[in-house]
């Protein structure tokens, strides 16, 4: 075969490979693209198709600007008040407040931003005056879930749509606010229940960090999380529950009283892993090994990641913190006049001890 015939059949079949292998590749997009639809809205499959994080359930009942009696806008040109509630010394709040601003710059879209640093009042008091900044949009991560009657009342004054994110304010949606984003935390306790009974055996006593009270959170996360003990392991017995308020130091001390109180103890459920790492530092401090007491977390932080991979952690539910590119699209998607669901599950993933070190990097 002459030199030119023989580089012009390598070209060909270079050329049938690359057409067959992109075929394949948009053959396995269209499958996956195919098998999401029911999991999420349409802003959740335009993330999707971006690479960013997506919707996985949600409501079905939806939000439209004319339902929600809100004008159409660009939201290109549009002031997005952004209202963080607790101190950023906490690793979910410093991702999930550098997913907003990182989107809102993405999108090339004016970010005001507010942080309560852990007070209701200042929260109350921020979000107002977002809206006399003259922000069009609202983007709330609640402190509380009652008490937003005052906040409520001045955005629909001046009929500024309300997106809440990671905890929801009793209140109706689609009237009082567009859409609530968030984990399912029923589940999250769910999924923390199964890895307990996995580490104990199903037997034993065991005690609950929970969470600060009169928020979904806690609450969600605490039923989902009995609820699967009475159903999977009934021999499994919580002996000791008590708010850690989802900080570290509460955390260490409500731990160092429970050491007293029960020592035998066999496992922790901590309601995030902040609690969880200070009851981490309450056992060393109380010359425990490592796996003595089996703990669980919630959230998915680099250090109760480390601390899985330590095998001072027995495993991490992750609560997923990177809340700006759905929180975005679906501002974007109902500023257009479109429709988006009142309520959205972002993904979340999990931490054991078979990938916490290979996916530490993933931990936030």
């Amino acid at each position: 075969m002459k030199p030119q015939a023989r580089n012009a059949s390598i070209r060909t079949l270079l050329a049938v490979g690359l057409a067959t292998s992109l075929a394949l590749t948009a053959g396995c997009a269209k499958s996956e693209d195919d098998a999401s639809e029911d999991k999420g809205s349409d802003s959740a499959q335009k993330s999707e198709q971006n690479g960013q994080e997506v919707a996985e359930g949600g409501s079905t009942e939806t939000c439209t600007a004319e339902k929600y009696g809100a004008e159409k806008l660009d939201l290109k040109g549009a002031t997005v008040g952004f209202s963080q509630s607790e101190k950023e010394a906490n690793p979910f709040r410093i991702a999930e407040t550098a997913s907003i601003k990182a989107e809102a710059k993405k999108r090339g879209v004016k970010l005001l931003a507010a942080n309560a640093q852990s007070k209701f009042s200042k929260q109350i008091s921020d979000v107002q005056d977002l809206i006399a900044k003259g922000a069009d949009l609202l983007v709330i991560a609640p402190l509380n879930s009652d008490g937003w009657e005052p906040v409520l009342k001045s955005a629909a004054a001046k009929k500024i749509p309300i997106v809440t994110i990671d905890r929801k304010i009793n209140a109706t949606p689609c009237k009082d606010y567009v859409s609530f984003i968030a984990s399912d935390f029923t589940e999250q306790g769910k999924r923390a229940a199964d890895q307990m009974i996995e580490a104990t055996g199903g037997k034993g006593e065991i005690a609950i960090l929970l969470g600060t009270p009169g928020n979904n959170v806690t609450t969600e996360r605490t039923k989902g999380f009995t609820d699967q003990l009475k159903a999977k392991a009934p021999e499994l017995k919580v002996v000791f529950k008590q708010t850690g308020e989802f900080a570290r130091g509460k955390g260490q001390s409500v731990t160092e009283q429970l050491i007293q109180s029960e020592p035998g103890i066999k496992g922790i459920y901590a309601e995030n892993d902040e609690m969880g790492l200070g009851a981490v530092t309450a056992l060393k401090g109380a010359g425990k090994s490592a796996g003595d007491v089996k703990i669980v977390t919630v959230d998915g932080t680099k250090s109760a990641v480390q601390g899985v991979v330590d095998k001072w952690i027995h495993g991490v539910v992750e609560s997923n913190p990177r809340f700006g590119p759905l929180a975005f699209q679906t501002l974007d998607t109902f500023t257009k006049g479109e429709e988006v669901r009142q309520e959205l599950i972002i993904k979340d993933g999990a931490y054991t001890g078979a990938n916490a070190e290979a996916d530490l990097g993933k931990a936030y």
